[in-house]
């Protein structure tokens, strides 16, 4: 890939990644519940969903996915009701004493929060139509494929772990004295509960 070409990769995944999306709530949502160094376990679940969709991509079945309607819409409706799920869990969590969030936080399971970025982003079919319209823009069909998909992939997942880490979960810890009161966590469970919510209405009805 010729360096200005990786460099006009790099400013469109970067806007890419600053766009807020069931990503980012996901992971500012990790970052006040498990902190900002667990949070990396759902963003490297995120990033593993990131890799499956340009590799369906890459293999053409996305161009099954976003030809096929029923496909589409059982993906998009799965991922709709997904998010929709997690958002109802969120605003029915109960609030915790100062001590128990602490302890909670200590053992959610490494897996489970990779588990759920994976989910999160597996679940949207609209990625995988993005990436149809995306990564052409930046494949040259006469060189070898393989490296270049290597590189575009590289280069996607470090930038929205640097996004997401670096800006969205850094940004959670504005709000983490919320998360010292049961009022505070009544607010946040609330706030997060809609935002989960509504990015599920939005893909199922858009």
């Amino acid at each position: 890939m010729q360096f200005s070409l990786w460099l006009a990769l790099v400013g469109a995944g970067t806007v890419i990644s600053l766009t807020p999306g069931a990503g980012a709530i996901n992971t500012m949502s990790n970052a006040l519940n498990t902190g900002f160094r667990r949070s990396i376990w759902g963003i490297l679940g995120q990033q593993a969903a990131l890799v499956v969709h340009l590799a369906i991509v890459a293999l053409g079945v996305g161009l099954l996915v976003a030809s096929s309607p029923t496909a589409f819409y059982a993906i998009k409706y799965a991922g709709a009701a997904y998010l929709i799920y997690l958002g109802v869990r969120q605003l029915l969590a109960k609030p915790e004493a100062e001590e128990a969030v602490a302890l909670s936080r200590r053992n959610e399971p490494a897996w489970s929060m990779f588990r759920r970025g994976l989910w999160v982003n597996l679940l949207n079919p609209k990625a995988v139509v993005f990436f149809l319209a995306f990564v052409p823009g930046f494949i040259r069909p006469e060189a070898p494929l393989a490296p270049q998909y290597m590189v575009l992939g590289a280069t996607i997942v470090l930038i929205d772990i640097l996004v997401m880490w670096f800006f969205f979960a850094a940004a959670a810890r504005t709000f983490q004295r919320f998360t010292r009161s049961t009022r505070g966590q009544r607010i946040m469970s609330t706030v997060f509960g809609a935002l989960f919510i509504g990015v599920g209405l939005l893909l199922a009805f858009f």
